[in-house]
């Protein structure tokens, strides 16, 4: 028996060939297959999600009873695009811990790959309402053109700028984990507030010193621009995460060139590259060679998927002659 990593081999009576554990295909006994995961810790700060979602949600209440008392409208649109963050950092936070359970614990272990991929979810929830806050922004921001009206600068000023420090001091607690889609979600959508926070000061600024209230929607409009250039790409790498597609960070035609490199092997084909969550991702490929060392060959090939690509969970089929991944289908 050979080991490598959490990969092995083994020999069936009668097969006179090796399959490694915990995946069939369905071939029969010409080919082996090797089974190998990397595995780690994953830190998903659960802290920083509950500092967050607490700090934030104190200022939402803070936030809308100064815009009650001051008739902002402008503190009001801010405290709701608050309270889409907080609603945010909840989803986000809640896919951490879910990403946290055992593959096994879930469902009575049906769901083998655990419950990672509610951490793509999440980062696609968080872009959806981003955009949905954009909207409601800027629809106010239209509708104050329409109908101007007086506000009390000052308060508008230093409730803002609050919400601009307590903001942007959030999204830093994420700031160096950009690896991680659902984080860097949190991170941009705490520091798109942290922009329009800081937006509205300005506004209340110009205001107080030219009388000009209609700076502020202009203000807001260019906030929401900024803001939906940041969200488009979230929003398209978590689609394509939800859709199984490779991450964005992983060239599939390198992946496919250094497979193919490897000493002895002629071919790759049926390669498959997905994300298990926003923070691990998984590969399934037939690798056809004609050595003998096939141990070797697949400690080879974990190898260097997981140090070159950071591909940790890894499916390797081994097979002297091409075969179809779902004969007959």
């Amino acid at each position: 028996m050979a080991h490598d990593a959490h990969s092995h081999t083994h020999h069936h009576p009668g097969g006179g060939h090796g399959h490694g554990h915990g995946h069939t295909h369905g071939h029969g006994h010409g080919h082996t297959h090797g089974h190998g995961h990397h595995h780690g810790p994953v830190d998903t700060g659960d802290w920083r999600y509950a500092v967050g979602l607490a700090v934030n949600l104190a200022f939402v209440v803070v936030e809308f009873t100064a815009g009650l008392i001051a008739g902002s409208t402008a503190l009001l649109a801010d405290a709701g695009h608050n309270l889409s963050d907080v609603l945010g950092l909840a989803m986000a936070g809640g896919a951490a811990w879910l990403a946290r359970r055992s593959a096994h614990g879930a469902a009575g272990g049906r769901r083998t790959y655990g419950l990672g991929k509610a951490t793509v979810l999440a980062a696609l929830g968080n872009a959806l309402l981003l955009i949905f806050a954009c909207g409601a922004i800027a629809f106010e921001a239209v509708r104050r053109f329409a109908e101007p009206a007086s506000v009390e600068s000052w308060t508008i000023m230093i409730v803002a700028g609050i919400g601009f420090v307590i903001n942007l001091g959030t999204a830093m607690l994420f700031m160096n984990s950009q690896h991680d889609l659902n984080a860097r979600g949190a991170y941009l959508h705490m520091l798109a507030d942290a922009g329009v926070s800081l937006g509205v000061v300005v506004a209340g600024g110009v205001i107080l010193l030219t009388g000009w209230s209609l700076v502020d929607p202009l203000v807001s409009l260019a906030i929401v621009a900024v803001i939906l250039l940041g969200t488009w790409g979230l929003l398209k790498d978590s689609v394509n995460l939800a859709l199984d597609g490779a991450p964005a960070g992983v060239d599939m035609a390198a992946v496919s060139r250094a497979l193919t490199e490897l000493p002895g092997v002629r071919a790759v084909h049926d390669l498959h590259v997905w994300a298990l969550s926003t923070t691990e991702t998984a590969l399934t490929v037939h690798l056809v060679h004609d050595r003998s060392d096939v141990p070797a060959l697949l400690a080879e090939a974990q190898g260097l998927v997981r140090d070159r690509f950071g591909i940790g969970h890894t499916t390797f089929q081994t097979e002297p002659e091409p075969l179809p991944d779902c004969p007959g289908c």
